[in-house]
């Protein structure tokens, strides 16, 4: 089943590229490679390809122009573990139970320790089943952590936790042995995904290039970068990252608002990622496997650096909120010779949808390979400029706030009491004005709420579903007594 607002609202249409390309042709002899990169807290707005003219992002932009980026891409959550989860999975928050980041004592590391979504189909399942070797480096933080999960026994370098506390001396997993890191993190992750490409470079493969970087949050952000980038930001002052007044909402990371020291941390971090991302590329360029590897590069959930008053995510208020740039998230695909080069599309779509399309693309769509009820859509056919029948609506939720967002609107509603948020996003884009209650805006309210409420009596497990009685793998920030439960 895949779920549609009233058509009254939202009709379905038809999207397109300037000019339609032929279905790639896949060589049946040697499937293509799948590279996923994904950063960490990160907004899409801080890339060149996005249009900030202040963070040098050359490689990930060069992504974006010999491929396909969506402008309106979204997370379906505020923080990493369930994020991470929706993009394996193709479930929500509801459906799979991870609410919430896993904590230190929670299912990664010690006598409690298990895969947080072992009970699904997942990517790196479906690829192993079909002949990749698979491989995870960096960030993990979905629990078991010490040991390969979820087919990534080819290879499995991680970090024992899902924080990041500095980028040097940090702790690694690296051979089911906890040790420490005295070098830069990000070249390390570099280093081992360019392995990994090199060892399996005959046989197809699957890499999940997990950053842990540009990581916005910590006390590190009071400190200057150490990295190569350094010099080139040590004057800059970064006009896209907005001045604003705190916003009364703010409740974490305070001192990091409207600090020169920490933006200039994050685009430095930004930039190390950036980098990682070419010597990647050049290493599938020199072992000749440019033109057979996919490579997608997204983020786990958005990230604000001042917008709205606000520097973080959705959790780092109180209430929890969803402000766009907290949901929004950089999408790309670049395929030699498959995807056209330089296409922009405007459909919206959010990580839940990842893996129907990634698998559709590949040919692999098969109903065994996906998990039911799924509220994941397929767009594939869109990276190939073909028209695609559409509906621009995603939804999300974080832990007791949920939210329906359209082109033109979003509806942000709070269980059990509120308070609830209603913008015109087409006259107001920045989320200034609330409108939630107001009789001009009585129908629009009433409309989105039944949307929301139907979308959630449709995909949420009675097990998982928050807003009934539910529980949660990870322990929650709106009630500390939910959680952490086991499947």
């Amino acid at each position: 089943m895949r779920f549609l607002l009233p058509l009254l609202l939202l009709p379905l249409s038809l999207y397109a590229q300037e000019t339609a390309t032929p279905p790639p042709d896949f060589d049946d002899d040697r499937p293509t490679n799948v590279i996923l990169i994904m950063t960490d807290n990160h907004g899409a707005w801080t890339l060149g390809c996005y249009g900030n003219p202040d963070i040098e992002t050359p490689n990930i932009d060069r992504i974006a122009y010999e491929g396909i980026r969506f402008r309106n891409a979204f997370s379906s959550n505020a923080v990493c573990s369930p994020t991470r989860a929706t993009y394996l999975t193709g479930l929500i928050p509801s459906q799979h139970g991870v609410h919430c980041f896993l904590r230190r004592n929670e299912a990664q590391m010690g006598d409690n320790t298990y895969c947080t979504i072992e009970e699904f189909r997942s990517l790196p399942k479906v690829f192993k089943e079909n002949g990749y070797a698979c491989g995870l480096v960096g960030k993990w933080h979905l629990g078991a952590n010490m040991q390969p999960q979820e087919g990534f026994d080819d290879y499995w370098i991680t970090m024992p936790h899902g924080a990041t506390s500095e980028f040097y001396d940090a702790e690694v997993i690296e051979d089911g042995e906890l040790r420490k890191e005295p070098g830069y993190l990000t070249d390390l992750w570099t280093r081992h995904a360019q392995k990994f490409i090199t060892e399996n470079q005959k046989k197809p493969f699957f890499l999940f290039l997990s950053y842990n970087g540009p990581y916005g949050l910590g006390k590190l952000l009071l400190n200057p970068p150490r990295n190569r980038h350094y010099n080139n930001y040590a004057e800059d002052l970064f006009p896209s990252f907005p001045r604003a007044e705190e916003h009364p909402w703010l409740f974490n990371n305070k001192d990091y608002l409207n600090n020169i020291v920490s933006i200039r941390r994050f685009a430095a971090e930004l930039s190390g990622v950036d980098d990682g991302v070419g010597d990647v590329m050049e290493t599938l360029l020199d072992l000749g496997l440019d033109d057979n590897t996919l490579i997608i590069f997204c983020a786990d959930q958005g990230w604000i650096g001042g917008q709205n008053g606000i520097w973080g995510m959705g959790d780092h208020t109180r209430p929890l909120t969803a402000f766009d740039g907290m949901m929004k998230v950089p999408l790309m695909f670049r395929h030699t010779n498959h995807i056209r080069p330089g296409q922009v599309s405007d459909i919206m779509v959010s990580n839940y949808d990842l893996m129907p399309t990634l698998l559709g693309y590949l040919g692999l769509d098969d109903d065994r390979n996906l998990n039911e009820n799924s509220p994941g859509r397929d767009f594939s056919e869109a990276l190939q400029g073909k028209e695609i029948p559409w509906q621009d609506v995603v939804f999300y939720e974080m832990e007791n706030c949920r939210c329906v967002r359209t082109k033109t609107a979003k509806y942000v509603h709070r269980f059990p009491d509120g308070p609830h948020e209603l913008y015109d996003l087409k006259n107001d884009p920045g989320e200034k004005m609330n409108f939630y209650g107001q009789p001009s805006q009585a129908e629009l309210q009433k409309t989105l709420k039944e949307g929301l409420d139907a979308f959630f009596k449709v995909y949420a497990v009675p097990k998982y579903d928050l807003y009934n009685d539910g529980t949660s793998k990870a322990r929650l920030l709106s009630d500390p007594s939910v959680g952490p439960t086991r499947p």
